[in-house]
């Protein structure tokens, strides 16, 4: 227990949780959107379960770090790019996310103003029932596998203790649980904020898969657009409320 009077663990592991809140924004978002398609009695049950898959994902990952680093050997090449266990998990995740926020985008966007007003959808929805909450939960799990594998190659470059390691996880999930639902809640009451996150999500697919073929693209890039976009999203929201109250009044 010496450590824990090091102030350097300290450091670590505030450092490592606030890195691991914020690589797991994407993951709320993601969790959020596909949530918002069940119906409302459901929805803190899927978050949960899903934030729980995140949780588990990492520190399984974190308890096998031998096989984890393992994945960044070259297993085969192809045209002179090898790739490693890593690579195709980051190019599976990539691929999935492009499909999956474009056909949300196209669902949200198309295919809502064609068909059905949103309260046929929700009969839709609980007609559906535990095939479509399981559905949802199982894809929830598949891109947690990815958002995880690059947190835990990141915690393990920045802290040797596997102790702060668990602790940054554990921490890190439990804020992001109190703020799924918020998030959530928010990203539903405004439509046009649900597209501007679903194209985040097209952005995050596609540094995914360019990382895949060893192209970086800074994720800071990515939320500093994202976060630019969203102000301007929060501007014309306050103008729209403005303008709503002066018709009221």
């Amino acid at each position: 227990m010496e450590f824990l009077s090091d102030p350097n663990v300290w450091i670590a592991f505030a450092m490592l949780t606030a890195l691991e809140i914020v690589l797991g924004i994407d993951n709320i978002i993601f969790i959020s959107i596909l949530v918002g398609r069940l119906p409302a009695e459901v929805r803190d049950k899927a978050r949960r379960l899903g934030l729980g898959f995140a949780m588990a994902s990492r520190l399984l990952l974190l308890f096998s770090l031998s096989w984890v680093m393992g994945l960044t050997e070259d297993l085969f090449s192809v045209a002179g790019k090898g790739f490693s266990g890593r690579d195709l998990v980051l190019l599976a995740g990539g691929l999935f996310l492009l499909y999956k926020a474009s056909h949300e985008i196209f669902v949200e966007v198309e295919a809502r103003d064609e068909h059905a007003p949103a309260a046929t959808e929700d009969a839709v929805m609980k007609a559906a029932g535990a095939k479509l909450f399981w559905s949802i939960i199982g894809q929830i799990a598949i891109i947690d596998i990815v958002f995880s594998l690059d947190s835990v190659i990141t915690a393990v470059g920045m802290v040797d203790q596997i102790s702060v390691m668990v602790a940054a996880v554990v921490v890190s999930v439990g804020v992001m649980l109190v703020a799924a639902k918020p998030i959530g809640e928010f990203v539903d009451r405004h439509p046009s904020v649900k597209v501007l996150a679903l194209a985040f999500l097209v952005m995050v697919g596609m540094a995914l898969t360019a990382e895949a073929f060893d192209q970086e693209i800074p994720k800071g890039y990515i939320y500093a657009a994202m976060a630019f976009s969203l102000a301007v999203e929060a501007l014309n929201i306050r103008a729209r409320a403005k303008r709503k109250a002066q018709k009221s009044s």
